[in-house]
């Protein structure tokens, strides 16, 4: 696949669950679509939580990424449209959950996804996110392996940056073995509630850590965000004046301009 043509890939991943990671996936999807670009959400959960986000119900899931990885089904015929224009998902099944088992002897396991996404049919996008599951596991290596940069969501509460050593440790593991070019697009802050100390906290603590890795905007806790699941739509769609679509809006505009930065000074 030409460099020039080829889409650039995320994974957006913490091994701690309920950090906000499937909605930053399915909303910084729909951000980036909203402002021009071509995107395709991949679903590597087994939850297969940012497909019915996105309206893909359970019974229509016949080609998933369950068949992409084991199957060699082409990604052409997982690749399904959504209700958002310029926005596409290969959605997933608890069939993933297996998938650890089933690749265990596997010479190329780790590079399952990667070989899938340098299909002529991922040409047709600007950016694909890859929706991890909450563990370090086959999966999320498979994605590590496939991404050009890691996005982590860390929800701004007690023990935030516990278990983030784990993630980088993997990241440079992967780097040093089968991924030379990866890198850390950044840290984005989660249900961020600026009227709470803890939250402040949090965001000084992972500033004094992490320093530029931060990304400055950061996601509030936002009851929009919390109910457009329920409607099977991003919350750009569902209320795209709200204070959590304005966030994924300044997140996509963020990752954007750094990314176009990085390009001048290559």
């Amino acid at each position: 696949m030409p460099d020039a043509k080829r889409p650039r890939i995320l994974a957006v991943t913490n091994q701690k669950g309920g950090v906000g990671k499937t909605t930053t996936a399915i909303n910084l999807g729909a951000a980036l679509a909203e402002l021009g670009e071509r995107v395709l959400i991949v679903d590597l959960d087994p939850q297969g939580n940012a497909s019915t986000g996105l309206g893909v119900s359970p019974k229509d899931r016949d080609n998933t990424t369950y068949e992409l990885l084991l199957e060699d089904a082409p990604l052409s015929e997982v690749i399904r449209p959504t209700g958002v224009e310029r926005l596409h998902i290969a959605p997933a099944t608890t069939d993933l959950s297996s998938t650890d088992v089933e690749l265990g002897t596997q010479e190329n396991r780790v590079f399952l996804l990667k070989d899938a996404l340098s299909s002529d049919a991922a040409l047709a996008f600007d950016y694909v996110l890859i929706d991890c599951p909450p563990s370090l596991s086959l999966l999320t290596v498979n994605a590590l392996v496939a991404c050009d940069a890691v996005l982590v969501p860390l929800q701004a509460e007690f023990f935030a940056l516990e278990g983030l050593s784990q993630l980088m440790l993997t990241v440079r593991d992967v780097r040093e073995t089968a991924n030379p070019g990866l890198r850390i697009e950044g840290v984005v802050l989660t249900m961020y509630d600026q009227r709470n100390n803890l939250s402040q906290q949090v965001e000084a603590d992972a500033r004094a850590t992490l320093g530029d890795l931060v990304l400055n905007t950061r996601i509030p806790r936002n009851v929009r965000l919390s109910e457009a699941p329920s409607f099977a739509m991003p919350v750009l769609a569902y209320d795209p004046q709200s204070k959590g679509s304005q966030a994924y809006v300044d997140l996509a505009a963020e990752i954007l301009s750094r990314h176009a930065k990085r390009k001048e000074l290559a």
